[in-house]
């Protein structure tokens, strides 16, 4: 009974973090595949309750949300201080109207459904970073449907409204008259918020690169001229050539890389303290 005791209480216990360790990274790949499978099928369900949202109240979102900047007594037009006109839609092709409405009904429910889908993605990517709490997942996607949904209403508040009026009111002649294809219009109305959507996850990306050492603070600080430029070019790329829609652009671009700067040093004391045991990286005895 004695030795029984002893065993007992000189048997090893687990540490707590293994105990706690929500998925074990040394799955076999097959195993990381069916993962990556259930995650997007989940993620998908997700968008597909925003399609089914979108169509519930579809009359209120062509009507008022997408057709909105399309009339001159649109609210931001007052904020913003623009001179606008009515822009008038034409459809000239037979089925142009029924292909436009679906095809935006998908991409806005996606955009609605898109917090679950980065969840999910998130869920599968961040045990390889080395962040294996729930919290930390949470966390995570919560930063980027927010990174994502500030960018996207920049794009239909901000951008939008400039580029809009810009185009409308741009003429060549007196005798040519501005009357925009319905497919154009919600192309690039979809174009536009869809860009500055992703352009906002700056800093997501820039956090992920730099637990997987890929990026430092250093090289965005050596680099941040060169960045400035790149950030320009985007401008002009996604938005009309007018100069104040570029700065519009460029603005928010610019302070998402200085907090991008920020966040990679965050990222790489915490990787350092987790490899070195020290945020500031391996130290000379």
């Amino acid at each position: 009974m004695a030795d029984q005791n002893n065993r007992s209480v000189m048997s090893p216990v687990p540490p707590p973090a293994q105990a706690a360790k929500p998925r074990d990274v040394d799955m076999p790949f097959l195993d990381h595949l069916e993962e990556l499978r259930w995650r997007i099928i989940k993620g998908l369900v997700g968008v597909l309750a925003g399609v089914i949202v979108a169509i519930i109240f579809s009359d209120w979102v062509m009507d008022v949300l997408l057709l909105g900047p399309t009339r001159k007594d649109f609210f931001m037009y007052r904020v913003l201080g623009i001179d606008s006109i009515d822009i008038v839609l034409q459809s000239r092709r037979l089925p142009g109207q029924f292909f436009t409405f679906w095809g935006t009904i998908l991409a806005l429910g996606a955009i609605a459904g898109s917090p679950v889908f980065f969840y999910q993605l998130w869920a599968f990517i961040e045990p390889a970073l080395g962040d294996n709490a729930i919290r930390h997942t949470r966390m995570m996607a919560f930063s980027i449907s927010f990174q994502f949904m500030l960018g996207i209403a920049f794009g239909y508040l901000i951008l939008t409204p400039f580029a809009l009026q810009f185009f409308m009111q741009f003429t060549i002649s007196d005798f040519v008259r501005n009357d925009f294809d319905i497919n154009d219009y919600f192309g690039s109305l979809t174009t536009w918020i869809l860009a500055s959507g992703a352009i906002f996850q700056l800093p997501v990306i820039t956090w992920a690169l730099s637990r997987i050492g890929l990026l430092t603070p250093e090289f965005m600080i050596k680099y941040r001229r060169h960045s400035i430029v790149i950030i320009l070019v985007i401008a002009a790329v996604i938005t009309p050539p007018d100069p104040i829609s570029q700065i519009l652009v460029a603005i928010p671009l610019t302070v998402l890389y200085q907090i991008s700067i920020l966040i990679s040093r965050i990222a790489m004391r915490r990787r350092n303290k987790e490899i070195w045991g020290n945020p500031k990286g391996p130290t000379l005895d």
